[in-house]
Protein backbone atom coordinates (compact mmCIF):
# COMPACT_ATOMS: atom_id res chain seq x y z
CA UNK A 1 0.00 0.00 0.00
CA UNK A 2 1.29 3.42 -0.83
CA UNK A 3 0.26 6.76 0.59
CA UNK A 4 -1.99 7.54 3.50
CA UNK A 5 -5.65 8.20 2.90
CA UNK A 6 -8.11 9.26 5.61
CA UNK A 7 -9.62 5.76 5.56
CA UNK A 8 -6.22 4.11 5.93
CA UNK A 9 -5.37 6.46 8.82
CA UNK A 10 -8.62 5.50 10.56
CA UNK A 11 -7.90 1.79 10.11
CA UNK A 12 -4.41 2.37 11.52
CA UNK A 13 -5.74 4.33 14.51
CA UNK A 14 -8.31 1.58 15.13
CA UNK A 15 -5.55 -1.02 15.03
CA UNK A 16 -3.43 0.92 17.51
CA UNK A 17 -6.40 1.42 19.85
CA UNK A 18 -7.29 -2.30 19.69
CA UNK A 19 -3.68 -3.27 20.31
CA UNK A 20 -3.52 -0.90 23.29
CA UNK A 21 -6.68 -2.47 24.74
CA UNK A 22 -5.18 -5.93 24.18
CA UNK A 23 -2.04 -4.92 26.07
CA UNK A 24 -4.16 -3.57 28.94
CA UNK A 25 -6.03 -6.88 28.86
CA UNK A 26 -2.79 -8.73 29.53
CA UNK A 27 -2.61 -7.01 32.93
CA UNK A 28 -6.34 -6.81 33.75
CA UNK A 29 -7.94 -10.22 34.12
CA UNK A 30 -11.46 -9.03 33.25
CA UNK A 31 -10.48 -7.42 29.93
CA UNK A 32 -10.06 -9.96 27.14
CA UNK A 33 -6.87 -9.81 25.10
CA UNK A 34 -7.43 -12.09 22.11
CA UNK A 35 -10.48 -10.34 20.57
CA UNK A 36 -8.62 -7.03 20.61
CA UNK A 37 -5.52 -8.61 19.01
CA UNK A 38 -7.71 -10.12 16.29
CA UNK A 39 -9.38 -6.74 15.76
CA UNK A 40 -5.97 -5.05 15.60
CA UNK A 41 -4.81 -7.56 12.97
CA UNK A 42 -7.94 -6.89 10.90
CA UNK A 43 -7.37 -3.13 11.11
CA UNK A 44 -3.68 -3.44 10.26
CA UNK A 45 -4.54 -5.66 7.27
CA UNK A 46 -6.27 -2.57 5.86
CA UNK A 47 -3.60 -0.05 6.87
CA UNK A 48 -0.18 -1.45 7.72
CA UNK A 49 1.02 -4.70 6.16
CA UNK A 50 4.18 -4.50 8.28
CA UNK A 51 2.25 -4.45 11.60
CA UNK A 52 -0.21 -7.04 10.30
CA UNK A 53 2.65 -9.40 9.43
CA UNK A 54 4.29 -8.71 12.80
CA UNK A 55 1.11 -9.72 14.65
CA UNK A 56 0.67 -12.85 12.51
CA UNK A 57 4.24 -13.87 13.25
CA UNK A 58 4.08 -13.08 16.96
CA UNK A 59 4.80 -16.19 19.04
CA UNK A 60 1.96 -15.50 21.51
CA UNK A 61 -0.69 -13.71 19.46
CA UNK A 62 -0.02 -15.16 16.02
CA UNK A 63 -1.57 -18.61 16.53
CA UNK A 64 -4.88 -17.19 17.82
CA UNK A 65 -5.10 -14.76 14.92
CA UNK A 66 -4.34 -17.47 12.36
CA UNK A 67 -6.84 -19.90 13.97
CA UNK A 68 -9.55 -17.26 13.75
CA UNK A 69 -8.61 -16.14 10.24
CA UNK A 70 -8.26 -19.63 8.77
CA UNK A 71 -10.86 -21.64 10.71
CA UNK A 72 -13.03 -19.16 12.66
CA UNK A 73 -11.84 -21.15 15.68
CA UNK A 74 -11.23 -20.23 19.31
CA UNK A 75 -8.87 -22.56 21.20
CA UNK A 76 -10.40 -24.48 24.11
CA UNK A 77 -8.15 -22.67 26.62
CA UNK A 78 -9.32 -19.35 25.23
CA UNK A 79 -12.96 -20.35 25.54
CA UNK A 80 -12.46 -21.40 29.16
CA UNK A 81 -10.61 -18.19 30.01
CA UNK A 82 -13.29 -16.05 28.36
CA UNK A 83 -16.16 -17.74 30.18
CA UNK A 84 -14.33 -17.54 33.52
CA UNK A 85 -13.62 -13.83 32.96
CA UNK A 86 -17.29 -13.22 32.11
CA UNK A 87 -18.45 -15.08 35.20
CA UNK A 88 -15.97 -13.12 37.34
CA UNK A 89 -17.18 -9.81 35.90
CA UNK A 90 -20.78 -10.77 36.62
CA UNK A 91 -19.84 -11.95 40.11
CA UNK A 92 -18.18 -8.61 40.78
CA UNK A 93 -21.32 -6.81 39.62
CA UNK A 94 -23.41 -8.92 42.00
CA UNK A 95 -20.95 -8.27 44.86
CA UNK A 96 -21.15 -4.54 44.16
CA UNK A 97 -24.94 -4.83 44.44
CA UNK A 98 -25.64 -3.17 41.13
CA UNK A 99 -29.24 -2.42 40.24
CA UNK A 100 -31.29 -5.46 39.22
CA UNK A 101 -31.92 -4.07 35.74
CA UNK A 102 -28.16 -3.68 35.25
CA UNK A 103 -27.57 -7.27 36.35
CA UNK A 104 -30.27 -8.55 33.99
CA UNK A 105 -28.84 -6.57 31.05
CA UNK A 106 -25.27 -7.60 31.83
CA UNK A 107 -26.21 -11.22 32.48
CA UNK A 108 -28.13 -11.42 29.21
CA UNK A 109 -25.28 -9.90 27.19
CA UNK A 110 -22.69 -12.14 28.85
CA UNK A 111 -24.81 -15.26 28.38
CA UNK A 112 -25.29 -14.50 24.68
CA UNK A 113 -21.58 -13.87 24.19
CA UNK A 114 -20.56 -16.95 26.19
CA UNK A 115 -22.95 -19.04 24.12
CA UNK A 116 -21.47 -17.68 20.91
CA UNK A 117 -17.91 -18.29 22.11
CA UNK A 118 -18.42 -21.88 23.24
CA UNK A 119 -20.19 -22.82 20.00
CA UNK A 120 -17.22 -21.77 17.80
CA UNK A 121 -14.91 -24.53 16.63
CA UNK A 122 -11.95 -25.18 18.92
CA UNK A 123 -9.40 -25.41 16.15
CA UNK A 124 -8.56 -27.00 12.85
CA UNK A 125 -9.67 -30.58 12.43
CA UNK A 126 -6.68 -32.85 12.16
Amino acid sequence: MTGWTPARALWFAGGLAALLLALVGVALPLLPTTPFVILAAACFAQSSPRLHDWLLGHRVFGPAIRDWRDHRAIPRKGKIAAVIAMAAAFGLSVALRLAPWVLVAQGTALAVMAGWIVTRPSGPRT
